[in-house]
């Protein structure tokens, strides 16, 4: 089992990145709650959950343990995989999931893509004990290096519209999020974060 990672980021495109440990290239899919802190150049120790199939090994990494351990709960979860798992902690941070949990806010929750009614009231009713005690706080990001290249020839505006489509939006949705607040931010993880809490707030 792979329980974390430290090395340089080599290439960042939403939402998988590829991170070069002692000389191997490792592909990490990862929440865009992660994906919005890492630069590429920078060295990052992400902890990570290995999920082995018959046709692939998918390797999933987060920022910081309290982001890995909800992944580990919601797939728990009857019905989540790891695509929509990872879908919830894109759309929302741990303390609002954990806050939308405990005071049975389906309506919030229904607000991610691929969380439905019957979806919702799952998380509620599976989650409700298993989240007591779970720190809301997201925890101190382990990241050196203050690099800011790169590598990416899109537009930070298509970059950030790529990433909410992979998170399960409609394409147009995407593009109407990402315009309403392209005005205010020009980086590709502020449009991204912006983007996100303007669609949870609709």
């Amino acid at each position: 089992m792979i329980g974390s990672l430290t090395g340089k980021i080599q290439l960042l495109t939403a939402p998988h990145i590829l991170i070069e440990v002692g000389g191997i290239g490792y592909e990490v899919e990862t929440p865009l709650s992660t994906f919005c802190q890492l630069k590429n150049e920078q060295v990052v120790t992400l902890w990570t959950h290995l999920t082995v199939r018959e046709d692939t090994h998918l390797l999933y990494g987060f920022i910081n343990t309290n982001d890995k351990a909800l992944f580990r709960i919601l797939l728990k979860v009857n019905g989540v995989g790891p695509k929509l798992a990872l879908g919830i902690l894109s759309g929302m941070s741990a303390a609002m999931l954990i806050q939308s949990i405990e005071m049975q806010d389906i309506s919030t929750l229904t607000r991610i893509p691929g969380v439905g009614k019957k979806t919702a009231e799952r998380l509620v009713i599976e989650l409700r004990d298993r989240l007591q005690g779970l720190s809301t706080s997201t925890g101190q990001a382990n990241i050196t290096g203050s690099a800011q290249i790169t590598l990416s020839a899109a537009s930070p505006l298509a970059e950030a519209e790529a990433a909410l489509v992979s998170l399960g939006y409609k394409p147009l949705e995407a593009q109407r999020a990402i315009a309403a607040v392209k005005n205010d931010h020009q980086e590709t993880a502020d449009l991204i974060r912006a983007a996100l809490k303007g669609m949870l707030k609709t």
